[in-house]
């Protein structure tokens, strides 16, 4: 069915252009306009969606082809653009970046929505040329509507004029122009910026709306969203969540695990799963549940808070040991082994649930698309199932273990490796998952929560 939905994509040549800046101010500018944004995230970011969710007023979105296949896409677009005025697409990485082939790269995203892209442009210590790459990025691939430019990091009006009258020759549009300013910039730590829940500085978001509303061209921007085609929806839309609940599932939620995708969570609720939110860091026990959720996050800040908490730890441990289904990914699988050693090389008491240490490294131990092949019964499915996702950590597992429940793929080069634990019906590893692209996993992990709770 065809829908009406304004949609932009604001994309990049590469990481580190500006263009989360920019997407939160133009979030915060349009908001204060009164427009109802829906703002979305290429890639398998968790952390951008939080400053896209408070500058906004809306959860942001995942867009990821890895993660939820390509013809589930548009509905799951179309579902969480609902009622809004606009949707605004932050892209990840360059342009034409993803994993192997360009899988879930913004160009890819922006063909598959019908989206306009406009260029965000690092021009610092440039002219003319900035212009040569603009030309580049427009004519690489001729099926990516390309609106125009937004150029950043420039040091003058000298400077700008010098730049746009070399993008004027090319007949490429600059649709704004901003100013360096280093104080427009938010916290960061290893994995990237500061998560939203951890960051009091949310002033910052107010002047981002204001030297965007400033220095961006904001009705050519809405002009350009507003006049896309329909855009061709799937009618297969998550049906409403069933009346009778099948089961209670917990998740953490607070500032340590903090990485989840709303849209993988309502993925549970549809299958009749009641979700339960605690705090590993303040609850002293579990809720009264049928099943476990940890997610990813940052322990590791917080490993202290965390070992300190020794009901909430004795609570999950028990739980596992009397057969509960428990599911731990990355933050959550690191919270589950003996202990974790951190930056300082101090090692903390965790769960103990599953063998070894989480030993924080200085250097990034894998970052990419994996596919994952379950070795045994699990939770998740029957061995043999395959799921797809991520992977992004500096910690590695101490433990000796050579049974491995996971063999993993690396998308990227094809390598191969075994990672993971398993106890009980607790299963735990490095691994993200979107619920919505793994529904035989969602729906056997429900299911075993289910018959837990009977």
């Amino acid at each position: 069915m065809q829908q009406s939905i304004p949609r932009i994509v604001i994309a990049a040549t590469q990481s580190g252009s500006g263009k989360t800046t920019i997407v939160t101010g133009l979030l915060t500018a349009l908001r204060q306009r009164g427009i109802n944004v829906q703002p979305f995230k290429v890639g398998p970011d968790y952390i951008d969606p939080g400053y896209h969710r408070m500058a906004s007023g809306r959860n942001g979105c995942n867009l990821d082809t890895w993660l939820v296949s390509p013809e589930q896409l548009p509905s799951l677009f179309a579902l969480e653009a609902k009622e809004a005025d606009i949707a605004v697409i932050e892209g990840v990485m360059g342009l034409y970046d993803g994993g192997r082939d360009g899988i879930s790269s913004t160009a890819q995203i922006a063909k598959l929505l019908d989206a306009p892209v406009v260029l965000v442009i690092d021009v610092k210590s440039m002219g003319a040329s900035a212009a040569a790459i603009a030309k580049g990025f427009r004519d690489y691939d001729p099926e990516v509507s390309f609106a125009g430019v937004i150029l950043n990091r420039l040091g003058s009006k000298t400077h700008e004029e010098m730049v746009r009258e070399a993008l004027k020759e090319q007949g490429i549009r600059v649709l704004g122009a901003m100013r360096r300013d280093e104080t427009l910039r938010m916290p960061e730590r290893h994995l990237g910026l500061l998560p939203v829940e951890e960051n009091a500085e949310k002033n910052v978001l107010c002047a981002m709306g204001e030297a965007v509303a400033a220095e961006l061209d904001l009705e050519a921007l809405l002009h350009i969203a507003c006049t896309v085609d329909d855009l061709e929806v799937p009618d297969n839309l998550l049906q409403e969540p069933p009346k009778k609940k099948r089961c209670r599932i917990g998740i953490a939620r607070d500032e340590a695990f903090s990485f989840r995708y709303p849209a993988s969570i309502r993925a549970l609720e549809k299958l009749g799963a009641e979700i339960i939110y605690f705090s590993p860091l303040r609850d002293q026990m579990i809720p009264a549940v049928d099943g476990l959720f940890l997610g990813g996050g940052f322990p590791e800040m917080f490993a202290k808070d965390l070992a300190r908490n020794k009901g909430m730890r004795e609570s999950i441990r028990e739980a596992v040991e009397n057969g509960m289904p428990v599911y731990a990914e990355c933050g959550g699988y690191m919270y589950l082994m003996e202990g974790l050693r951190d930056f300082e090389e101090k090692t903390h008491e965790m769960c103990g649930v599953f063998s070894g240490v989480a030993a924080m490294t200085n250097k990034l131990q894998m970052v990419g698309y994996v596919e994952a092949e379950l070795l045994e019964d699990t939770v998740l499915g029957k061995a043999g199932t395959k799921l797809h996702g991520h992977e992004f950590h500096f910690s590695e597992n101490t433990a000796e273990k050579k049974e491995r429940p996971i063999h993993f793929r690396k998308l990227r080069n094809n390598a191969t490796y075994l990672g993971g634990q398993s106890c009980k019906n607790a299963i735990g590893s490095y691994l993200h998952l979107h619920f919505l692209g793994c529904p035989a996993a969602a729906e056997n992990f429900v299911e075993a929560c289910e018959q837990w709770g009977k």
